[in-house]
């Protein structure tokens, strides 16, 4: 079974963020195997100023870029993909034509993410801050859905100590956020992961 890979997630961006972020971003793409990342947008925000700024970085890196919500925005801004609630995996797999990635989030309960499977989400997400109940229930929707389904999970580390059990339950992916962008240098924090990933804690 091939290593699980990394899957960043950014803060809530504003245009005037960019300054500090995009170089940090660069820094962290660079230094580990980073396969995705979802970009977050503050309300209101600069959509194309951030997502054309990230998008040159994550391509330079080979790393696909997802936008939240808005599968045409996704589109008009030249992003990879879109990451939606499960209700909506229909309505942007049908927009985009699959000719980008559908990711699908939110979900509370197995039949969420059921739905979102047979509606054509490429991924689906665990683990999520405010939807998972506990770190052990995102380990066990990790493990039920890997054991059954051929679709990649994807599932969220609220540390690097999460990393190897929830790469183990079987997940494709392993999502990161404040464990990457609060630490005191966020290229180390994906190196540490990409090790732990790689089987060298």
């Amino acid at each position: 079974m091939p290593d699980a890979r990394l899957y960043l997630i950014t803060p809530a961006l504003n245009a005037a963020d960019l300054a500090a972020f995009a170089p940090r971003f660069a820094e962290a793409l660079g230094a580990g195997d980073v396969a995705s990342v979802l970009v977050r947008l503050a309300p209101a925000a600069d959509a194309r100023r951030i997502v054309g700024a990230l998008l040159e970085i994550a391509a330079a890196h080979d790393a696909a870029l997802l936008i939240e919500h808005d599968a045409r925005l996704a589109a008009r801004l030249g992003a990879d993909g879109v990451h939606v609630e499960a209700a909506k995996v229909a309505e942007a797999v049908e927009s985009l034509k699959s000719q980008r990635i559908v990711g699908a989030g939110g979900l509370k309960l197995r039949d969420d993410a059921m739905t979102a499977g047979e509606a054509g989400a490429d991924y689906v997400m665990f683990g999520e801050p405010g939807v998972s109940a506990s770190f052990e229930a995102t380990l066990e929707r990790v493990g039920w859905w890997a054991e059954i389904f051929e679709a990649p999970c994807v599932a969220c580390a609220a540390s690097l100590d999460e990393v190897a059990p929830l790469a183990a339950a079987g997940a494709d992916f392993i999502a990161l956020e404040g464990a990457v962008w609060e630490a005191a240098s966020a290229a180390e924090a994906v190196r540490a992961a990409t090790e732990i990933l790689a089987g060298r804690p």
